[in-house]
């Protein structure tokens, strides 16, 4: 199930140098820009710098009196809050910024990475679903998750509770990227600190929003967002009817992922949503191969050996009566071997060999221990 492929327009970004990274910064957290505004005033004034500028009149032309840019104070406290942590700046147009979101219109242009920016290289496959999950989720998205990185992938979740806890930590150990909704220094749910320090470690976890901030309710939708544009396809493995979740496979349709989905049963509301899915075109999945043979390119088979094609057999009907009357001539009681009868007869082997078959079929011949034939009386 794959949606429309929607390509950015928008011209690379790179910044050279740390002042240009704190325009860049500071541009994106001024009031009232979000994404599209910041990539249109970089389009209209060339770069960041000449773009704050500008930026104050453009709000009042807007009607927005009193204007005032994020402060470069508030920048610097956010890049020694990321240092502090131990995390990195990612700008679009950078050599790490992630090469999957290249292609998205309103992906973030700039990311806070905390760990292995290297997962980044990978192709990603998204694991999410319910965070009420069953027991057989929780088994699923982690034996996924295990499998999946285990075939080459990252694995790309939300580090909610149930099904995104569970995908981390089966694909903990072979690579898992974790997108959170508030800072990536700030781990929501409580429940979860431990599998964030543990990702921090040894995976990825990635935040669009300033260090620091806690995560509300309207950050999600925005997470989930850019969940199915790192990834490949997004495999729903619980959903409700509605739910996050189907926001993300939603966000991968228009995006051009797959969408891929577990099938629940039926009367199992947790399962709801992504039988929906499954319902509407998404692909059925029952184990790690199902995703990998359905995001893998088919790769071309070598060619077959060249092997002799046995010639049609254009003998008529009395040729072949001819040659049951005279095998069965040529064969007695007494057990003589398939190559001696060959020989007696003058025949090839092919032409021989049905004419055997139909005769033993029939109960006239009988095959013995050592390649013997002999005739049934």
């Amino acid at each position: 199930m794959t949606g429309t492929h929607l390509s950015s327009n928008h011209p690379p970004l790179l910044p050279t140098t740390e002042e240009d990274a704190v325009n860049h910064l500071r541009l994106l957290r001024s009031r009232r820009v979000g994404v599209a505004t910041y990539r249109r005033l970089l389009a209209e004034h060339g770069s960041a710098a000449d773009a704050l500028k500008a930026l104050p009149d453009v709000a009042k032309a807007a009607g927005v009196t009193d204007y005032a840019v994020c402060p470069e104070g508030v920048v610097m406290a956010e890049l020694k809050a990321g240092k502090s942590a131990g995390a990195r700046l990612l700008l679009e147009g950078a050599p790490d910024y992630p090469n999957a979101l290249q292609d998205v219109g309103n992906a973030p242009p700039i990311l806070w990475a905390l760990g292995d920016t290297e997962l980044l290289q990978k192709p990603m496959i998204a694991l999410v679903g319910a965070r009420n999950a069953s027991s057989l989720g929780t088994r699923m998205a982690k034996r996924l998750g295990e499998d999946l990185t285990k075939a080459g992938f990252a694995v790309v979740s939300g580090l909610a509770r149930g099904i995104d806890a569970a995908a981390h930590h089966g694909a903990l150990a072979g690579g898992t990227v974790a997108v959170m909704a508030g800072g990536v220094d700030v781990i929501y749910p409580a429940e979860n600190t431990q599998l964030a320090h543990d990702i921090a470690k040894r995976g990825l976890r990635l935040a669009e929003m300033p260090m620091g901030l806690q995560p509300q309710a309207r950050h999600f939708p925005a997470r989930n967002r850019i969940i199915s544009a790192l990834s490949r396809a997004v495999v729903v493995v619980e959903a409700a009817a509605k739910s996050g979740s189907l926001i993300t496979a939603r966000n991968a349709l228009d995006q051009g992922r797959d969408v891929m989905a577990v099938p629940g049963h039926p009367f199992d509301a947790r399962a709801w949503g992504s039988n929906m899915l499954i319902r509407d075109g998404a692909d059925l999945v029952r184990n790690a191969q199902d995703v990998i043979d359905a995001v893998t390119p088919v790769i071309a088979r070598p060619p077959e050996p060249d092997v002799q094609t046995p010639a049609k057999d254009t003998r008529s009907l009395r040729d072949i009566a001819a040659l049951h009357s005279e095998i069965l001539s040529r064969l007695g009681t007494a057990p003589i071997a398939e190559d001696q009868l060959l020989r007696d007869i003058k025949a090839r082997a092919t032409d021989v060999a049905p004419i055997l078959v139909d005769l033993e079929l029939a109960g006239k011949i009988a095959r013995q221990s050592g390649g013997l034939l002999a005739r049934v009386e």
